[in-house]
C-alpha cells in the first residue's frame, strides 16, 4: 500500500507522529508537505493528495489541517475522491467499511496524537465490505460525482 500525506501548518505537529505510525507499520509513503509551521493554503495540500489518489498513484490518502474539514473538502472536490474526516474510532471503521472512503483526514486541534493513531490504525484495518448494498452505494456517489464534476 502507498499512501500520499500533506498539511497545512496547523497540522504538521499531528502529521509527524502519525508519519511515525506510519513508518511502525511498514507502510510506504510521501510526505508531499508542508514541512515547517510558515502559513500556507489547505486547498492547495487537498487537492494535491486528492489528484494523487484519484490518479491511481496511491491507494490511500492521508490528510491533517486545524480541523481535518478544510483540506478534507478540497480533497472532495476532486473526482474519484471520499475523504473522511474522523475524531473517532467506530467512524474511521464505518468510512472504510461502508462507505469505501479512499482519504482519512484528521484535525489537529481536535484530536490528540494517541486517539489520532488509534483512529488511522482502524482505517488502515478495515477493508471496504465489497458487494451488496454497500456497493450499491458507493456506486451511486461515484455516479454522483460522474454527472457533476465534468
Amino acid at each position: 500500500m502507498k499512501i500520499a500525506v500533506a498539511s497545512d501548518h496547523a497540522g504538521i505537529d499531528l502529521k509527524l507522529p502519525m508519519l511515525e505510525v506510519l513508518k511502525e507499520r511498514g507502510i510506504e509513503f510521501t510526505d508531499f508537505g508542508t514541512h515547517d509551521h510558515n502559513s500556507t493554503d489547505y486547498p492547495s495540500w487537498g487537492e494535491l493528495v486528492g489528484k494523487k489518489v484519484a490518479s491511481g498513484e496511491y491507494e490511500k490518502g492521508l490528510l491533517f489541517c486545524g480541523t481535518g474539514i478544510g483540506i478534507s473538502l478540497a480533497a472532495n472536490s476532486v473526482k474519484g475522491i471520499r475523504a473522511v474526516v474522523c475524531s473517532d474510532v467506530f467512524s474511521a471503521k464505518m468510512s472504510r467499511e461502508h462507505n469505501n472512503c479512499n482519504i482519512l483526514s484528521l484535525g489537529a486541534r481536535v484530536v490528540g496524537v494517541g486517539l489520532a493513531a488509534e483512529i488511522l490504525n482502524a482505517w488502515l484495518d478495515t477493508d471496504f465490505e465489497d458487494g451488496g448494498r454497500h456497493q450499491r452505494r458507493v456506486d451511486m456517489l461515484i455516479d454522483i460525482q460522474d454527472e457533476n464534476m465534468k
